[in-house]
Parts: C-alpha cells; sequence; structure tokens
C-alpha cells in the first residue's frame, strides 16, 4: 500500500492542541488566512502528495538513480511528479508572494514536508533544501544574487544544493579545504571537491545552485575562514560552469535521490554574506533543514505505521489472550492487531508519532512567530524555542523514524523482511537521518554544552517555564507534566554544577539530557492532546497511544534522569575525596 497523508490528524493537532488558527491570524501577514483555508491548503497538499507522489516511490527505491559520463537520471515517474509539485505551487508554499511565493504560514509547508517524506522520501530529498537555500539568500544574498536566483529557488524552478562535507570534513567543518579566490569582476573562482551532496546532479531542473562552503586566500585556519559562494551548475550567460558529478554513491537507502560526489574545477561563483562569515550564512539554511529532517522522521514513522497498523488488521494468527474480540467471528484465529504485543507496538508509535507532531507543529508556528510577531519580547521567545527545540527534534524524531520503523517491520513478521510490503524501505531509508545534518550525537552536545550550559540553563528554564504555564495543575496528567519539567529544570543546574569539576561530563552525558528533554516534553505535548476538544471517534483513537505513552514510553524519562544524575553525583564524590587529605598513617 502507498502511503496516503491523513488531514483530519494533523488539523486536530494544529487547531484542538494548539489552537494555531487565531494565533495566525495575529501574524499581520496571515489576517486572512483562517481555518477554513488553512484546511483546504491541507486536504489538497494531501491529495497532490497521495496521488502525485507517493506512485512512483516503489521504483525510486528499486529502479533508483543511474550515473552516466557526469549525468544523472532520476527514477521513473519522479520527473513528471516533480513537475507537478512546480506547476501546484507547492515548493513556494510560505516564500514571501514578492518573490513568487504564496506567503502562507511555515507551519503548513511544515505538514506538507512531512507527506512528502513519508510518500517518497527520496523524491523528497530534491526540493528539501530549497526553503533553506531561499532563507539563505533571503537574508544573506546581494540585490544581484536575489535578483537573479531567489524566485527561481522559492518557486522550485532551480533546485538547490548545500555542499559543506568533504572527504576529511564531516562533522568538523573547520578543516573544510575547498578554495575561492576573487576575480577582478566581483566573482570567485572555487576549486575543490565535495561529497555525500543530495542532488548534485540530477535531470529535475535545467539549473542547479549550489552553496558552497569554502576558504578565500588568507583566511584563518578553522571555522572562522569559512565563507559561502553560490555556484550555478548553469551561468547567467547559458554556459555551463566547471562543476562536475564524479560519481553517486551505492547506498543503504533512499536509492532514489542522487548522492554525489562533487568537483569544483575552478567553477564561477559568487559571495552570499560576507567573507569568513559563511557558517552563519549557512546556518539559517541548517536550522531551517534540520527541522525538516525531524518532520521526515516522523512522516517515516507514521508510513510504516500506517503499513504496519493495516496488517495487523488482517492478518489473523493464534488466539488472542483475554476476553473474546468481537472480530473473531467464525474463525479459527484471531487478528494480530488483536494481540497485546501487537497492540503494544502498535500504540506505542502512535503515541510518538502524535506527541512529536505536537512539539514539531508549535516548533513551526514558532518560526512564524518569530518572523512575524508585531512584539520584539514574543519574537524574542520564539526564537529561543526553535533554538533550544530543533536539536531535540532532529535527533529524537529520527532516531524513533529508524527504531520504531524497525519495531512496526518487526508485526509483519518474516513478511516483513521481504520487499513484497514495502515496510523494510521504511528502515533503510531512515537510518540516514540519525545521520545527516548534523548527527545525533552533535545535535545532543550542541543542546546541553553550546545551548544550555553557557547561560547556566536560564533559555532552557525559560521555555520549561512556558510550558508549565500552559498546563493545568488540577488534571493529573498536567501535574505530572509539571512535575516533570521542575525535575527537568533542576537537571540543568546539576549538570552545570558538576561540569565545573570535570569539564567532559556534559559531553559524555548530553545524549541522556537531551531525551530527557524530549520525553518531559512529550509528557507536556500529550497532557495537552487529553486535555483537547475532541469527538468521540477521536478521542476513542488517541485512547490506546495514551495508555501507551504512559506505561512504555514516559518510564524511560526516569531511566534518563537516573543516568545523568549518578553520573554528577559519581563527580561530586570525585571531587571531595580529591580534596580530602589522606589520613595519616
Amino acid at each position: 500500500m502507498n502511503y496516503r497523508p491523513r488531514p483530519e490528524d494533523s488539523r486536530f493537532i494544529l487547531n484542538a492542541v494548539l489552537d494555531a488558527p487565531p494565533r495566525l491570524r495575529a501574524l499581520a501577514p496571515f489576517a486572512e488566512v483562517d481555518e477554513a483555508l488553512q484546511s483546504q491548503v491541507l486536504e489538497e497538499a494531501a491529495r497532490f502528495v497521495a496521488e502525485a507522489v507517493a506512485p512512483s516511490n516503489r521504483d525510486g527505491d528499486e529502479i533508483g538513480c543511474r550515473f552516466a559520463d557526469g549525468e544523472v537520471v532520476t527514477p521513473p515517474g519522479f520527473r513528471e511528479a516533480y513537475q507537478a509539485f512546480v506547476d501546484g505551487g507547492w515548493p513556494g508554499l510560505s516564500a514571501a508572494t514578492e518573490d513568487g511565493g504564496q506567503g502562507l504560514p511555515a507551519v503548513l509547508e511544515a505538514i506538507l514536508y512531512e507527506w512528502l517524506s513519508a510518500a517518497n522520501h527520496g523524491l523528497t530529498m530534491a526540493p528539501g533544501l530549497l526553503h533553506g537555500a531561499y532563507a539563505c539568500l533571503k537574508h544573506h544574498g546581494s540585490d544581484e544574487l536575489k535578483a537573479r536566483y531567489l524566485s527561481k529557488i522559492a518557486t522550485g524552478e532551480w533546485l538547490a544544493t548545500m555542499c559543506l562535507t568533504e572527504a576529511h570534513a564531516g562533522s568538523d567543518l573547520g578543516q573544510v579545504r575547498t578554495r575561492a579566490v576573487p576575480q577582478a569582476d566581483g566573482s570567485l573562482r572555487v576549486n575543490g571537491g565535495k561529497i555525500f551532496i543530495s542532488g548534485g546532479e540530477h535531470d529535475l531542473t535545467p539549473n542547479i545552485v549550489h552553496l558552497v562552503l569554502c576558504r578565500m586566500p588568507d583566511a584563518p585556519a578553522g571555522p572562522k575562514g569559512l565563507s559561502l559562494a553560490l555556484v550555478p551548475k548553469v551561468l547567467p550567460d547559458g554556459a555551463r560552469n566547471a562543476v562536475h558529478c564524479e560519481r553517486i554513491e551505492e547506498k543503504m537507502g533512499l536509492h532514489g535521490s542522487p548522492t554525489c560526489t562533487m568537483r569544483f574545477d575552478g567553477a564561477t561563483g559568487w559571495l552570499v554574506g560576507e567573507p569568513g562569515r559563511g557558517l552563519a550564512a549557512m546556518f539559517v539554511m541548517m536550522n531551517s533543514a534540520r527541522l525538516h529532517v525531524a518532520l521526515q522522521g516522523i512522516g517515516l514513522l507514521d508510513a510504516a505505521w500506517q503499513k504496519a497498523d493495516a496488517y495487523a488488521a488482517e492478518r489473523r494468527q493464534m488466539r488472542a489472550p483475554g476476553a473474546v474480540p468481537a472480530s473473531r467471528g467464525g474463525e479459527a484465529a484471531d487478528l494480530i492487531a488483536e494481540h497485546p504485543a501487537i497492540r503494544r507496538i502498535l500504540d506505542t508509535q502512535r503515541a510518538w508519532i502524535d506527541g512529536t507532531r505536537t512539539l514539531a507543529y508549535r516548533s513551526a508556528l514558532m518560526l512564524d512567530m518569530a518572523s512575524h510577531d508585531a512584539d520584539p519580547k514574543a519574537r524574542e521567545r520564539a526564537q529561543r524555542w526553535c533554538s533550544l527545540v530543533t536539536p531535540v527534534l532532529k535527533a529524537a524524531c529520527t532516531h524513533q523514524a529508524f527504531h520504531g520503523a524497525s519495531e512496526c517491520l518487526q508485526v509483519f513478521g518474516g513478511h516483513g523482511y521481504v520487499r513484497e510490503w514495502g515496510i523494510e524501505q521504511i528502515v533503510r531509508d531512515a537510518r540516514v537521518t540519525m545521520i545527516y545534518e548534523g548527527t545525533n550525537e552533535i545535535q545532543a552536545i550542541d543542546l546541553l554544552v553550546r545551548k544550555v550550559l553557557p547561560d547556566g540553563g536560564a533559555g532552557m528554564s525559560a521555555v520549561l517555564l512556558e510550558l508549565r504555564d500552559a498546563l493545568d495543575a488540577s488534571r493529573e496528567a498536567d501535574a505530572d507534566a509539571q512535575r516533570r519539567l521542575a525535575q527537568l529544570r533542576y537537571l540543568g543546574t546539576t549538570i552545570a554544577m558538576a561540569a565545573h569539576a570535570n569539564p567532559v561530563l556534559p559531553y559524555e552525558v548530553a545524549d541522556d539530557y537531551l531525551r530527557v528533554v524530549m520525553l518531559a516534553m512529550m509528557a507536556w505535548a500529550w497532557a495537552r492532546i487529553d486535555a483537547a476538544e475532541a469527538s468521540e471517534a477521536e478521542r476513542a483513537a488517541r485512547t490506546g497511544p495514551a495508555a501507551a505513552f504512559r506505561r512504555w514510553v514516559l518510564p524511560e524519562f526516569d531511566m534518563r534522569l537516573g543516568i545523568v544524575k549518578r553520573a554528577c553525583e559519581g563527580i561530586a564524590m570525585s571531587h571531595d575525596a580529591a580534596k580530602t587529605p589522606a589520613s595519616a598513617s
């Protein structure tokens, strides 16, 4: 079965849980974007994704991209699907109208990309960086570059890449060696090689705009010496630039997306932003991309859950323990959906989908507020949320995409391990999301070491207090969420004190800390879901996942909290022992 978006699920989170429509209408650019318009956009997006994008997913995986003589041919159906994507105006959903976009909220674009990734992850990789490239050029490009490239990127007429990684420089971008030499006409001459470039070459668009991290002459060593260059595949005069794809990778998954090794042989480019400020310009693109990778994780898990849920509702095996299920009838075996072990898998993954959706959609709403709220303090609060929560979502959602999809494969038994049902593709495709756009380990370190500890946890504490204030302590679920948020606030102080004695400690417990943050925020999300107004059918559909969250997911909070606290206590004890003089013999 192909993936089909369920707009009713996303509308429930957006409207009933997050109360998004009035919050969006309070922002000047979206004053006319009422609930009816939002619903219409989501319904049309769901139809487009199901009918135009999902059908080519299997060919994308089984046939994949072909490479010959420097050219890449995408799988059957990809060019037609991408052209329909452009013709429908979907690439520019949230881009400004003056740039050819539709000027709609970023949260609607976020939902669109979640569904696209679930339906056809390989194809979605092609436009996946458009939003980031657009934001990067919008904020840092010269007027000339914006006039030439911005609307082409906004509308998806031309696709874009993010060229960071080199064979010796992955997470450590300070080692980048690609060189850019200024020319008399104001251009740059770019030389070097990049690897793992998604969509570095393809046949979907006539031009590809490469944003290349490079080093100019006399630049200092390390990350502060990096600049950003825009290097197009085709130059403004129509000539082919000296940009070459040397090969595409043979990968575990994502066969529909060409992952390219690129070579720049004196290619012509232009500086984006200021010399030596390339990472600052690039981070606009990377932070946007990281939220979209989190949404990829949610979409892939939803796709896996849909397959497993449908299979469990048809497959019969043995008798289920407990009460006789109504679905038994005269059958000799019960549906595996009635077996507690399978029910636990399905409800647990559904709990992750709904909980992470709530947090991801809230983050997308915060992006809209950070850009458009008239109140500077509200913009500052929104930006703080995005800065702190984006790495949490990127790491946790992609982790669950892979491990949760593997659990969903388990529902199929041996049938899941063969290609027929398509569940094994999701497991393979999801694995890379834990690696690209900053590995999950880097996300955890970024969160704790670079964002939480430098201000003594004040920023994170402010975010947690905002969540606390949105809860009602008279409700049991809300009170439990409040308690966990308070424990998380105290944990930041505990780590900060222990780090004085052992500066390595935060790096060791960063992943555990990120999981504690995610689970506390998930507790908040599920408290909000439980309290939302819902029909009887909606409430019944979430009864199992709500129980699964509290029985099977939330206990990890106490485990991870204990790991971090014991690590901190061990440091304190060692520190005290070191200060105690040895007793006389």
